[in-house]
């Protein structure tokens, strides 16, 4: 995902923006092997890349699951352990944040 990223040309920062996440996100995303193909479905539609070709589950996205397709590319599904993740870390930049301004000011 990394590379389709970069090759995309799109600045990290307006992706991120785009995803209402932070930079420190996406590189933690770079990493995460176990990243949701919901996040990995929005990141593709952002930077107009198919990421079918790459990971053959998306050619029939149908067959991982059960669920209906409007909740299958859902990614505010405040049930799972990534939503929370992130949100923890967001909050978390955002204080450091305010840290940083209370320190400077």
């Amino acid at each position: 995902m990394e590379r389709a990223v970069r090759q995309s040309g799109m600045p990290l920062t307006q992706l991120t923006q785009k995803l209402g996440r932070s930079r420190r996100w996406i590189y933690n995303a770079f990493e995460n092997p176990y990243l949701s193909l919901e996040v990995i479905l929005q990141i593709g539609g952002i930077i107009h890349h198919d990421f079918s070709e790459e990971i053959t589950e998306l050619k029939n996205p149908r067959q991982l699951t059960n669920e209906p397709a409007e909740r299958m590319y859902s990614v505010t599904d405040e049930n799972t352990v990534e939503f929370w993740k992130n949100k923890y870390l967001l909050l978390l930049e955002k204080y450091n944040e305010l840290l940083e301004k209370v320190r400077m000011g």
